[in-house]
């Protein structure tokens, strides 16, 4: 039996972690192309994501493998025999935890140490991009954004170099005047010790914003300063990046709620194993891919009241050893009782029968 749970974790996982990689490869490229991270960190912030997504990955593929292998084991009528043998499906729980002992683990190291640090290196990669020199930020054929919000860029697809472009547009914003600069071409020099953008053959126009004044003017040489780094804020990224230790000596409902979040990851493992072994089976009449249906449903709706009981620990309308309890402890109570009920092989309408088969 855990010859073939563990092909089937690592068949699952291998199929969940190249959906997962997909998923987040065309959500990072989204991201860059909106200039929030960097074209060339896509690589580097989808495999962070990734790691700190395992722990769900891991805890799915666990329970898909539980409740395939049972459901396998049912179609086949080797738990006939089982039973037939005197054997209750209690006895299975043994070998599925020694099984699951070391994913649990895996778990927990994920959820406690590697979640906050992938969080915290995928926040500090998209505060470099930030706080980039505006000049990097710019990219040909495309409008860019300065990191203090007051300047737009725009340069030619057709440049010349790395230092030379052609059709360059911008526009600034200041407290008094809205300036508008295009030019056929620009380099870029060292003049003073400072990087400065020099334009040919173009024109300004420079607009108050009341709308009093307008000045418009050409010129065949214009240079302009460019500041040589961004003034983007450090943010802290969220209570995601903060140490798990930390988190155990706080008092902050939200961070207890964050807490709550890595510890229940943990419990999850030891609750799939529970309920899959206690609710799989196999109809004749139904699909092969009932079981994976109703793996994939419990695991939805497990995880969402996750979620929604991580808001309410945040809200303080919770505790976290009520949160614990009520929803971990509730699942494990509730599955280890199905469980002892099909182990007796007990019927809530025919409780007699059991009596007369002793």
């Amino acid at each position: 039996m855990r010859k073939e749970l563990s092909r089937g974790f690592g068949a699952t996982l291998v199929v969940l972690v190249t959906v997962v990689m997909t998923m987040m490869l065309i959500r990072t490229l989204g991201q860059a192309a909106r200039g929030n991270v960097g074209p060339s960190d896509v690589i580097l912030i989808m495999g962070y994501t990734v790691l700190g997504q395992l722990p769900t990955i891991l805890s799915l593929s666990l329970f898909i493998a539980v409740v395939g292998t049972l459901s396998r084991m049912y179609r086949d009528s080797e738990m006939a025999i089982w039973f037939a043998a005197g054997q209750g499906l209690a006895r299975l729980l043994a070998p599925m935890l020694r099984f699951a002992a070391p994913i649990m683990l895996a778990v927990g190291v994920l959820a406690l140490g590697v979640w906050p640090w992938s969080n915290r290196q995928i926040d500090e990669l998209r505060q470099q991009y930030e706080q980039r020199g505006d000049i990097d930020r710019i990219a040909p054929g495309e409008f860019q954004e300065s990191s203090d919000g007051s300047r737009v860029f725009f340069i030619d697809r057709e440049t010349p170099g790395a230092d030379a472009a052609n059709n360059v547009f911008i526009a600034t914003r200041d407290a008094g005047s809205e300036t508008v600069t295009s030019a056929q071409s620009a380099r870029l020099r060292m003049i003073d010790g400072e990087r400065t953008v020099v334009l040919y053959n173009g024109e300004r126009m420079q607009a108050a914003n009341d709308g009093s004044q307008l000045r418009v003017s050409t010129f065949d040489e214009y240079r302009t300063r460019i500041d040589p780094g961004g003034s983007a804020s450090r943010s802290d990224g969220g209570v995601r990046t903060i140490d798990s230790l930390q988190l155990l000596h706080a008092d902050q409902p939200v961070l207890r709620a964050e807490l709550g979040w890595r510890l229940g990851l943990m419990a999850a493992v030891l609750n799939f194993v529970v309920l899959g072994l206690a609710v799989a089976s196999a109809n004749p009449r139904a699909g092969r891919s009932t079981g994976l249906m109703f793996a994939l449903l419990t695991f939805v709706v497990y995880y969402n009241l996750m979620t929604v009981g991580q808001s309410w620990v945040g809200a303080g309308r919770l505790s976290l050893a009520s949160f614990m309890a009520l929803l971990h402890g509730g699942v494990l109570a509730l599955g280890l009782l199905v469980l002892a009920a099909r182990h007796n092989r007990w019927s809530p309408r025919m409780p007699w029968r059991r009596r007369s088969a002793a």
